[in-house]
């Protein structure tokens, strides 16, 4: 698994905690910012890592900023992306038993730093269940190559 982690100034110090997690896990990752504590714009950050997981160059990213909800907005407007808010554990695992998430939005003024870690892991570690779900998402790609 290839994954790409991104945030804002807001999301730093819980994008740190995913990188020690990723590394730990042995899991490959690129992390695309941001380095700094100015103030900066999520979509500058969140639509790149989107579209290089929508072009296949990462199987999952991990977004974080202040709240989550800008990144996830920004990141759900590229083809092929299933970005989902995510700040507790079951939603984690949900969203990727049932929704085939290919990337996850936290926010840091939202959640600490080890549940950051815990929704990361789980998140990471769950797999599709496909079945019935897998009827979904082809609705949701259905309908997004329609509207292109």
């Amino acid at each position: 698994m290839k994954v790409i982690l991104s945030a804002d100034h807001a999301g730093m110090t819980i994008r740190n905690e995913v990188k020690s997690l990723l590394d730990e896990m042995g899991i490959e990752y690129e992390d695309t910012g941001c380095s700094c504590e100015t103030s900066v714009d999520y979509p500058d950050y969140a639509l790149p890592a989107a579209e290089r997981v929508a072009n296949g160059e990462f199987d999952r990213g991990i977004l974080i900023c202040g709240t989550g909800i800008g990144m996830s907005i920004s990141a759900n407007k590229v083809k092929g992306i299933r970005c989902a808010l995510v700040h507790d554990v079951y939603s984690a695992k949900l969203t990727r038993m049932h929704n085939n998430s290919n990337m996850i939005a936290m926010g840091e003024r939202v959640i600490g730093q080890g549940l950051a870690r815990e929704i990361a892991k789980t998140w990471l570690e769950t797999e599709f269940e496909g079945g019935r779900h897998e009827r979904r998402i082809e609705k949701i790609t259905l309908y997004e190559n329609k509207h292109e």
